[in-house]
């Protein structure tokens, strides 16, 4: 058994990586002259999905350019792959732009702000969710009505909170790593509103929502709907393997509680059109609620470009993801296998809130963000080797001036691609409709 490196030793041979690969090269970027048309590629990348709620999607996606952008995480990694990187991996997001970020309970009922959706999770660059977050902020914060000074500012805030951070975990113990955490007490104040919104986020909430007496799902438009009993066995079918994938603790728990009815759900931009059901399961009687989703999965977009990657199992890959980078993970979280077709199990929206675009007015932009690259860069080092990732990172601002430009330069261009969605449904190209939520 060989022991692990020192610290110093390994923040010594991250540093020797800018030889290979300069900070301020991370700043580059442009359209590559292969690229294939935009259009073409977000087609390909929802061909596995249901085709009669895609113009949801494309109408959503019509909104505004961050709305695209939120949607376009398979067009981003067409963009990103070709570049060169440190070839520091960890766990990824595959999708960290800035709503992806939010509060949710604990399983003893307190709230921490961590990274909440993990559909697009994998191995791969630090690099990748870094840059996915910063252009984010510089489009998030544009149609928050800030300029690009404000957000270049608000960037640079989040990258330097990234680097300060992954310093500071390289020199935390391995468990005492496993155990950070950002809550209400530590936030400066910044999230308060999104905590607020988990208090008021709970089960009880949740039936007065969506169930109707029955008990059944209320119909709600193509958002959702109750699922006949012949469409619901197969998920009900499916408990016995999802059941399989808890701990015995909370084995013991699921055993207490019984379905009672099934629903499906259409929402979000980035996952719409994928197959989502939801669960209702009583436990010691009609005031015990519990609400799970089945949400199918299908592999993350950023995979087919890196060599070394299998899934076996798509939904087993989310939830393995999801419990590498959350310091506390939802604690029903699991998966299953329904007709054939990979999906996660999790709990639906207990005590789970995050920020919205027009809450990014004023100084929040940079509070949040800050607060952001921070848990970016805990989630990155509990998957990779903080010390080597942190001795490239430094503490100039060579990378935050960097990754701004690009954050800058890729803004840009998802702009001229949601321009171009937005010719392709002017023209009939692709069949757009914005219901609203």
């Amino acid at each position: 058994m060989t022991a692990k490196a020192p610290v110093e030793e390994r923040r010594s041979a991250g540093k020797a990586l800018r030889e290979s690969l300069k900070r301020a090269d991370q700043g580059l970027w442009h359209i590559a002259g292969n690229r294939p048309d935009p259009i073409t590629l977000l087609k390909a990348a929802v061909a596995h999905r249901d085709p009669a709620l895609l113009p949801i999607r494309w109408g959503r996606m019509a909104q505004s350019p961050f709305y695209f952008f939120r949607g376009n995480s398979a067009l981003m990694a067409t963009d990103l792959a070709p570049w060169p990187t440190t070839g520091l991996s960890c766990q990824l997001c595959g999708d960290a732009h800035l709503i992806n970020f939010g509060a949710f309970g604990k399983q003893d009922g307190s709230l921490v702000f961590d990274l909440n959706d993990f559909d697009e999770t994998c191995r791969g660059p630090w690099e990748w969710d870094l840059k996915r977050l910063l252009a984010s902020a510089v489009l998030a914060g544009r149609e928050a009505g800030h300029t690009d000074t404000a957000c270049l500012e608000a960037t640079n805030r989040c990258t330097r909170a990234y680097m300060a951070g992954m310093d500071r975990f390289s020199e935390l113990g391995i468990v005492a790593l496993s155990r950070e955490e950002i809550g209400p007490h530590n936030d400066g104040g910044a999230l308060a509103p999104i905590f607020e919104k988990a208090r008021r986020d709970t089960p009880q909430k949740l039936l007065e929502k969506a169930i109707e007496p029955g008990p059944r799902f209320r119909t709600k438009g193509p958002f959702l709907r109750p699922l006949t009993d012949e469409a619901a066995a197969p998920f009900l079918a499916s408990f016995a393997e999802y059941h399989g994938t808890l701990g015995p603790a909370r084995q013991q728990v699921m055993e207490g509680y019984e379905p009672v009815c099934c629903g499906r759900r259409v929402a979000g931009c980035g996952s719409l059109g994928m197959m989502d059901v939801l669960i209702l399961a009583y436990g010691n009687g009609a005031d015990d609620p519990l609400f799970l989703e089945f949400k199918a999965q299908h592999g993350s977009v950023w995979e087919q470009y890196l060599n070394e990657y299998e899934t076996p199992h798509s939904g087993r890959h989310t939830a393995e993801g999801q419990h590498r980078m959350q310091t506390w993970a939802d604690p029903f979280l699991g998966w299953t296998t329904v007709a054939g077709r990979p999906f996660l199990v999790k709990q639906w929206s207990d005590h789970k809130a995050s920020l919205a675009v027009q809450d990014l007015a004023g100084t929040v932009l940079g509070d949040y963000l800050e607060l952001c690259g921070t848990v970016l860069a805990k989630a990155h080092a509990r998957s990779g080797d903080p010390a080597r990732i942190a001795g490239y990172l430094g503490q100039s601002e060579e990378l935050p001036e960097a990754l701004s430009s690009f954050a800058l330069l890729y803004a840009d261009q998802a702009t001229k691609d949601w321009e171009t969605l937005k010719r392709a449904v002017g023209n009939s190209e692709l069949e757009a409709w914005n219901p609203g939520e």
